[in-house]
């Protein structure tokens, strides 16, 4: 008998890819949804100092109390509720599908949406059933219900504002999907910064199956890999059991405490973001034969005649952005353009009206 990964590793694990980063070396890195600006040079310093000071030798503190005042300052999380730090979002993911997955169990999300939602599903052996979205992208609270309906899901995901097609979904139709589901409802707010202010945060600790999401990682974090999740003590108390020991390591919690204190920085840059994206949708809108979706988040979704030869061509010219075409039906021939500093985005522009000439 063989004792090799192909007679000892699950089915539907083989059947999975491995979740894909390009290599961006030398391009313009417009793909990954991060923010493009770095530290100011002063508070990049004093970031170096105080690392310089954090004590290695000893294992982080996993309360983590002064990152967890922070974040709640910053974010505005309530003190009726608690707060779990993840090694970025991405481990909250895990953690939940773990503390979900019962046999026969499953999880429902609206599609296309953030693999990593199908991804931790197949990981901790949950079922998973999709729920396509409109051709628009908007989402068919008709056919999510009914799925939840027959599925009866122990999990459902919900990402708001919505990766990769950038919209929000209707706040009413989420709240009537918490109602309706028998599970945990979860919301993704990894984009939350860029949303105009909408957020479900207040309805947290309201409805007994709601639990937020976020990500310091868009804010201009991404390096430091920390999310968190934020609902009511009884939820968290049980996800803090699945929580690994020392997961979040000091020199992030260190870094994470002094950048949120100086959050002004971070803030301004969101700003320039989101006013950096309006003028990309508008040059977009002016190139013929593009297809813009509207945006909430730090990214663009576009359709193009050819995604396969539009993504060569940029690539060509030393732009690196998302092709999704293959990933989802609904997704054919689309590109996801992250939003760049100004000059990054007249380049991005100028190479894509090019390649779709």
């Amino acid at each position: 008998m063989s004792k090799g990964p192909a007679a000892l590793v699950r089915e539907e694990i083989r059947a999975l890819a491995a979740y894909h980063v390009a290599n961006a070396e030398g391009l313009v890195k417009l793909d990954a949804m991060e923010n493009p600006y770095r530290l100011p040079e002063a508070l990049a310093r004093e970031m170096g100092d105080r690392l310089a000071r954090v004590a290695i030798n000893r294992y982080p503190d996993p309360a983590a109390p002064g990152l967890k005042r922070r974040l709640r300052e910053a974010m505005d999380i309530p003190d009726r509720l608690e707060v779990l730090l993840g090694n970025g979002s991405d481990e909250i993911l895990q953690v939940v599908s773990m503390a979900l997955a019962r046999p026969g169990a499953t999880v429902v999300a609206p599609e296309p949406s953030f693999a990593m939602y199908r991804m931790s599903a197949v990981a901790c052996g949950l079922g998973y059933h999709g729920v396509a979205l409109r051709p628009d992208f908007t989402l068919d609270e008709e056919a999510l219900l009914a799925a939840i309906a027959k599925h009866r899901p122990a999990l459902t995901w919900i990402a708001y504002p919505n990766n990769p097609t950038g919209n929000l979904f209707p706040r009413e139709a989420i709240l009537r999907i918490v109602a309706a589901a028998p599970g945990l409802v979860v919301v993704d707010e990894a984009y939350y910064a860029f949303s105009g202010g909408a957020s479900l945060l207040s309805e947290v600790g309201r409805h007994p199956n709601l639990l937020l999401v976020r990500t310091v990682s868009k804010l201009g974090l991404a390096g430091l890999r920390l999310g968190l999740a934020i609902g009511t003590p009884e939820w968290l108390r049980e996800l803090e059991k699945l929580r690994l020991p020392y997961n979040v390591n000091a020199l992030s919690m260190a870094a994470g405490e002094l950048l949120l204190d100086h959050r002004e920085v971070l803030e301004e840059q969101t700003r320039r973001i989101v006013a950096d994206r309006a003028r990309l949708e508008a040059a977009l809108d002016a190139i013929a034969r593009i297809e813009r979706f509207p945006s909430a988040a730090n990214f663009v979704l576009v359709r193009v005649p050819d995604a396969l030869s539009a993504f060569e061509a940029l690539k060509g010219r030393g732009i690196l952005v998302r092709n999704f075409h293959g990933s989802h039906p609904l997704l054919a021939h689309c590109l996801r353009l992250t939003v760049g500093t100004a000059e990054e985005n007249d380049r991005l522009l100028e190479a894509l009206a090019a390649a779709v000439a």
